[in-house]
């Protein structure tokens, strides 16, 4: 209304003042300047038919631009309706909630499109936090029920307080703490509080200090472990404490998941842009397609018991991601099925 009052204004202003002039004028080339009476008449049909005219144009155009805006405004009106109550219930903690494209422009459609995104990945975190809680409460009853079961016996008298009863006890209770020192540096690394102590690294130390960290666990479970560092590879401006567990996560992980006889390698290599890629490969169990996308989650497992029985608390691969974005990089995991290996890369720049 606004707009359609000050183009009224403005079209009736303009008219009245520069109208009557060239009408005026133009008689005047007319050569009836000995008519006067004839040129005040007709200069004035000319302003009652300018302004008859206008009139209608304006009233006209008013009610024409208001019918469409009418029918834009209650487009407009029943999608914006619909986002509101479609956050509303995700303001509930409804996440399934989600819009249809409004179909009103790019802008609008790109607001609907971002909306269900942010429902989807909502409604994803609300289940990963589900699940979260779940594993966590799993983890912590499993070592707490085996230490109160071992304590009520010694005090029943039922097993003596021995060092194999004491050795238990010990490990449950490392297990423990092992739980809460993970779930502590992911959440401390995800929220950018880790403090790096960042100096110039050479890839092929890093690669060298995750061979040998591995090499007795190897052993032990006789896969073959060893290292492919290509030559002249640049320093990384990198925390070696921190990406050394990234790579020991990496390759504890793998050894673990390799049977017997089976090869795990550490390799670095220069990316197209400058920047190093280590490489971890195995000949294990594989990674099916499904659970790729989900492997550094927190607590996730591809199979439950098998891992629980290999040891795994499922949130290293977790810490490696944290802690590889905490240094500008990535990682990701790739496998041709289960049964085929799988391979680990994280990328960091120079």
């Amino acid at each position: 209304m606004l707009v359609l009052t000050v183009g009224a204004l403005t079209a009736a202003t303009v008219v009245a003042l520069v109208g009557p002039p060239l009408f005026h004028e133009h008689l005047m080339h007319a050569d009836l300047r000995d008519q006067d009476e004839a040129i005040l008449h007709a200069e004035e049909a000319f302003r009652y038919a300018s302004a008859i005219a206008l009139a209608v144009a304006i009233a006209a155009a008013a009610l024409a631009s208001i019918a469409v805006s009418l029918v834009f405004t209650r487009r407009i009106g029943r999608s914006l309706s619909s986002l509101s109550d479609a956050a509303a219930r995700v303001g509930s903690g409804r996440y399934d909630a989600r819009v249809a494209p409004p179909e009103m422009g790019p802008e609008l459609d790109e607001v609907a499109v971002s909306f269900n995104h942010m429902a989807e990945r909502l409604q994803d975190s609300d289940r990963l936090r589900e699940r979260l809680l779940a594993d966590v409460a799993h983890e912590v009853r499993t070592p707490v029920a085996t230490i109160t079961a071992y304590l009520e016996a010694v005090e029943d008298g039922v097993r003596p307080l021995d060092a194999t009863t004491i050795e238990l006890l010990r490990e449950q209770a490392m297990r423990l703490t092992r739980i809460s020192e993970d779930l502590a540096a992911v959440t401390q690394a995800e929220s950018g509080d880790l403090h790096l102590e960042l100096c110039a690294t050479a890839p092929v130390d890093l690669v060298s200090s995750a061979v040998g960290a591995g090499r007795e666990r190897a052993t032990e479970s006789a896969v073959h472990l060893d290292g492919d560092v290509q030559q002249n590879l640049p320093d990384l401006e990198v925390d070696p404490l921190r990406m050394g567990q990234v790579l020991d996560n990496l390759v504890s992980n793998a050894i673990r998941h390799t049977p017997a006889g089976g090869r795990v390698t550490v390799a670095a290599g220069r990316t197209s842009d400058g920047g190093v890629r280590f490489t971890v490969t195995d000949t294990g169990d594989g990674i099916a397609a499904e659970h790729l996308p989900h492997v550094f989650e927190r607590f996730y497992r591809v199979d439950t018991a098998r891992d629980r029985g290999h040891g795994g608390s499922g949130i290293g691969l977790a810490i490696s991601l944290a802690l590889t974005h905490a240094h500008g990089g990535t990682i990701t995991a790739a496998s041709p099925g289960p049964g085929r290996g799988s391979a680990f890369t994280v990328l960091l720049p120079r």
